[in-house]
């Protein structure tokens, strides 16, 4: 007698074409897991082109320019300042009180006396910069031209340092002694005169915040100098400065002096005369002074 089985239940294996079918097609990720990929960093990088990289670069330029421009006409409407909105000393009478100066650095003093004429002042000590200069005369336009610009090219870079120093006020125009006389300035310009050789010498002011430790000239016709303290007589006048009116107002202050209780002009002063204002100044608001070293008269 024949035995009949039941099928076994084995599960159905699939075509064998479906196998190679899938086989040569494999599964596509998930865009889930693709983005997963992209956040790691598996993405491709986007090519930057030269073009692209030019327009950065002139950008940043552009950047950098404005906002160095931007210092560099904050720091020009501050030195305009100064010279837009001057200051003012206390005035003797009518002709001072039209003068002004710039809101500059300038010498320290105290006033020790004043009178309708003259006041006297104690000096305080300070450094200048100083050139001899050209010519017989300290007032003529190309020696003083000459004398300035070589003070100035060491005041703004033209030193051992190539420090860009602030401008003071006044500047010095003095007659000086053959020994070598220390002048005194600071804000105005200092001139002064060597009086056996007719010479004249020219200063700057240096800044107080530098001391003695100031940067030493590249230029051996400007030297460095400390201005001990001292008294001075001083009187102030408008205009601009000629030889013939320093000689009028320096005789006339020393006569004015003959007079005074207590004190005398130093033996072998020579006058110094300071001018505060840059040259487009009014002549009528310019101010500056006659100067003659005094000392106090003994009992």
């Amino acid at each position: 007698m024949a035995l009949l089985c039941k099928p076994c239940s084995l599960p159905r294996l699939p075509p064998v074409d479906s196998l190679t079918s899938k086989s040569r097609n494999p599964r596509r990720p998930s865009p889930t897991l693709a983005s997963a990929a992209e956040r790691g960093g598996v993405a491709p990088r986007k090519s930057v082109s030269a073009m692209e990289t030019r327009i950065s670069l002139v950008l940043a330029l552009a950047s950098q320019a404005a906002s160095t421009s931007q210092r560099l006409l904050g720091d020009l409407a501050a030195e305009t300042a100064k010279y837009a909105f001057p200051r003012r000393f206390e005035a003797r009478n009518l002709e001072e009180a039209f003068m002004s100066v710039p809101d500059l650095e300038t010498v320290k003093f105290r006033i020790v006396k004043r009178t309708d004429q003259y006041e006297i002042r104690e000096v305080e000590p300070y450094f200048v910069a100083e050139t001899t200069m050209p010519g017989k005369t300290g007032f003529d336009f190309n020696g003083s031209s000459q004398s300035f610009n070589l003070l100035a090219a060491y005041l703004f870079g033209k030193n051992t340092m190539s420090e860009q120093m602030e401008m003071t006020t006044p500047v010095f125009t003095r007659k000086v002694q053959s020994s070598g006389e220390k002048m005194d300035m600071t804000t105005p310009v200092i001139t002064k005169r060597s009086g056996d050789q007719d010479k004249w010498r020219m200063s700057f002011v240096m800044p107080t915040k530098y001391g003695g430790k100031l940067p030493l000239p590249k230029d051996p016709a400007v030297s460095i100098k400390e201005v001990p303290g001292k008294f001075v007589a001083v009187t102030a006048f408008p205009g601009f400065v000629t030889d013939e009116d320093v000689n009028r107002r320096e005789s006339k202050l020393r006569d004015a002096l003959k007079t005074d209780t207590q004190f005398q002009v130093k033996d072998d002063t020579e006058v110094e005369v300071a001018q505060f204002n840059p040259p487009f100044t009014l002549p009528f608001t310019r101010r500056n002074e006659i100067a003659l070293e005094v000392e106090r008269k003994t009992e």
